[in-house]
């Protein structure tokens, strides 16, 4: 039994209020356990000069945590006038994972800016990010799709992320703080609800992985996937 209580293979309690923002055309508070992320998702009639004139849309994503969402205050990156590497890599992330999940041709050159705040971290920042995002980017499709501006709301399947690592030998689904400050391995995984793969992040911390560690991981994610991304369909109402 973990110090929280959970099973191995059991998720943090997840919740997801949709439309918490009244600007945004999609937006959305995520909470898995005691981290949480406001996410928002703005339409933008301008692309990327590289885009231009191409037929199709684009999702991007930027990714911060406010001052005290850790247990001892941090300065805004804005104050040191640059972002850190840690947060780049995280929003390429967020906005590769979402792209995955978008067929870009039916955003009629239009781009989607999804944006996530982190306002407490307990572990799994990048990845409630990452689940929380999509819930924004769908609504803000839906808006897209009822004021005609697309024809289809242009996302086929829901598209999730967790963590997973081994702490103390043992093989545990959605590391909270202080499971994965302290875990052997940490993998973060991004898939569809049909299991297919869209990215894979992992670090053996204190011990290499070996091939049969890394299948139980992806096992535990996929049940945890599965049951998100089924939460997310109820959310969304899809």
């Amino acid at each position: 039994m973990r110090q929280s209580g959970r099973r191995p293979d059991q998720l943090r309690e997840i919740s997801i209020e949709t439309n918490v923002n009244k600007f945004a055309e999609g937006s959305c508070l995520i909470k898995l356990g005691d981290t949480h992320v406001i996410c928002t998702a703005s339409v933008e009639d301008r692309l990327p000069g590289w885009l231009r004139d191409k037929g199709q849309g684009w999702i991007t994503a930027e990714y911060g945590m406010l001052p005290r969402s850790t247990g001892e205050r941090t300065n805004r990156e804005a104050s040191r006038g640059k972002q850190g590497g840690r947060t780049l890599e995280i929003q390429r992330l967020i906005g590769r994972s979402l792209r995955a999940a978008v067929d870009l041709d039916q955003l009629n050159e239009l781009q989607i800016r999804v944006d996530c705040d982190v306002i407490q971290a307990d572990g799994g920042t990048r990845t409630a990010s990452v689940t929380g995002g999509f819930v924004a980017l769908y609504e803000a499709c839906k808006h897209l799709k009822e004021s005609g501006k697309i024809a289809n709301i242009p996302i086929n399947q829901m598209v999730a992320a967790i963590s997973c690592g081994f702490y103390n030998k043992q093989a545990y689904l959605d590391l909270d703080y202080l499971e994965d400050s302290n875990a052997d391995s940490d993998t973060n995984f991004v898939m569809t609800e049909n299991n297919e793969i869209i990215e894979i992040q992992g670090t053996a911390e204190k011990a290499p992985l070996s091939q049969e560690d890394l299948y139980a991981l992806i096992k535990l994610a996929q049940q945890g996937i599965r049951e998100i991304t089924v939460f997310q369909r109820k959310i969304l109402g899809v």
